[in-house]
């Protein structure tokens, strides 16, 4: 065992930042036993799971002229995002989104801290707000499920334990349904649920397979999602810096640390050293020994020690949310300037990517001139050239468009059809020619405003270049 120091008016052990709490010193796992926390935080915390739980399981069933709200189906590269569908040649807006989302990340850490994992991360609402109330309620607090662990198998213990993993698997198995409905949709679930195995294989798979995933994270890995896997914890120590707002104990009021004794006055400071915020934390660490990677911001130890503080007759907030700066200069948390600069440079990067995603247009257009083609000549007063058209048509119905040249005289010859037809939810493709009167063309190239309609509604307006014979070069013919 370390040798304790003086640092920063903290007792810490040398090495508290050297191991992970869920890991002891040969490397075997070390299980929490956290206790249920309850007071003001917890309260909030667990009416906001239940907002964010309909949330979760209501999504799936709503649309938008008849389109999921929200689809991610990665292996038909098709997504939805607020009813807009978009493909892979839509990438960059993903790309754009990344980049606005780590954007938005860093501003949001460096002003708030892991707010966003205490109190909105998908892991630890399902972990502490219903996985783990589940565990209390059939195991019973951290104390009895600790007790029960050691206990021989009896038969109590063994319906214990089995109906706490039937009812685990039973919300993965649950958990899992929905989170296929993001990705392919509820209609295409229903089917996997009401139709024959045989004629959805690999839907049933990758159900059973989230059910397995899901499971195995609450029942066994836990927390360790958090302080193993997720890389969040680990960028705070270059994203937070002494006035971001954290969960954190008041060490100036706290300290010397030491049990309360009746009739014995004693120098000592607010803690009275009763690990009660140790008990309820989820990732077993101390608050006390300062900002922690493992800290994921769930208030429970603020709860914990408020609750002793009434008990104790001392006031509340020894362990609050406040920054580095505020605990040292004894100043209560401030919304400060730079939060202010912070939280508004967050509401700008997503109004920008709102903007993009809402300007989205529902049919997509690209208007090529033929490469090779030259211009031909089409009697004595007419010259044509040969174009490419393409399109993506992202609504639910099919969509005939055709193309009129806008700004000055000239007629569009489809080839083929009257127009160019383009099915719901797909691609098309056509060629037609651009007539235009000799006499308007006075230059090699000239540039021309195509409009694309649907009927009488018009799609979008697109430019190009348009090649034609120059009257002082007789009869050469030009390549573009």
């Amino acid at each position: 065992m370390s040798k304790p120091v003086e640092h920063t008016n903290i007792i810490e052990t040398e090495d508290f930042r050297d191991h992970l709490a869920t890991v002891d010193s040969r490397g075997k796992r070390n299980w929490i036993y956290a206790y249920k926390p309850k007071g003001k935080f917890y309260s909030i915390r667990t009416w906001l799971s239940y907002a964010y739980f309909i949330i979760f399981f209501g999504l799936p069933f709503v649309k938008v002229h008849d389109r999921p709200l929200f689809m991610f189906n990665i292996p038909a590269a098709k997504f939805i995002i607020f009813g807009k569908i978009f493909w892979p040649q839509d990438m960059f807006i993903f790309g754009l989104g990344m980049v606005t989302f780590i954007f938005f990340i860093i501003l949001f850490t460096a002003a708030f801290g892991r707010l966003f994992c205490g109190w909105a991360c998908p892991q630890t609402n399902f972990m502490e707000m219903m996985f783990r109330k589940i565990e209390y309620w059939v195991l019973g607090d951290g104390n009895a499920q600790r007790n029960l662990a050691k206990a021989p198998w009896t038969g109590k213990k063994i319906f214990k334990v089995t109906l706490k993993h039937i009812l685990f698997y039973a919300l993965s198995f649950t958990i899992a349904n929905f989170f296929l409905a993001y990705i392919l949709g509820i209609d295409e679930l229903k089917k996997i649920i009401t139709e024959p195995v045989s004629q959805h294989t690999g839907g049933f798979i990758s159900l059973l397979v989230f059910s397995g995933v899901f499971y195995a994270v609450y029942a066994f890995f836990r927390e360790q999602a958090c302080t193993v896997v997720c890389p969040y914890g680990r960028l705070q120590s270059v994203l937070l810096d002494k006035n971001s707002m954290i969960v954190a104990y008041d060490y100036k009021r706290g300290e010397p640390r030491g049990h309360l004794k009746k009739d014995v006055e004693q120098n000592l400071g607010d803690c009275i050293d009763c690990f009660a915020c140790v008990k309820v934390c989820p990732t077993g660490i101390d608050i006390r020994n300062g900002v922690q990677m493992e800290c994921v911001g769930c208030t429970a130890c603020i709860d914990a020690c408020d609750n002793i503080m009434d008990k104790i007759g001392k006031p509340k907030g020894l362990i609050r949310y406040a920054s580095e700066n505020s605990i040292a200069n004894g100043d209560p948390l401030r919304y400060t300037t730079r939060m202010k600069l912070y939280t508004g440079l967050c509401f700008l990067v997503l109004s920008v990517l709102s903007v993009i995603l809402y300007n989205q247009k529902d049919i997509e257009v690209t208007i090529m001139r033929t490469p090779g083609m030259l211009f031909q000549e089409r009697g004595k007063d007419s010259v044509t050239n040969l174009y490419n058209i393409k399109m993506v048509n992202k609504t639910l119905e099919d969509a005939p468009l055709t193309v009129r040249v806008e700004e000055m005289p000239g007629n569009i010859q489809i080839i083929g059809n009257p127009y160019v037809l383009v099915h719901e939810e797909g691609q098309g493709s056509g060629e037609f020619f651009v007539i235009l009167p000799k006499k308007i063309i006075h230059d090699r190239k000239t540039n021309i405003k195509l409009g694309v309609y649907q009927g009488a509604e018009k799609i979008t307006d697109i430019t190009t270049s348009f090649l034609g014979p120059v009257e002082d070069e007789g009869e050469e013919k030009e390549k573009d």
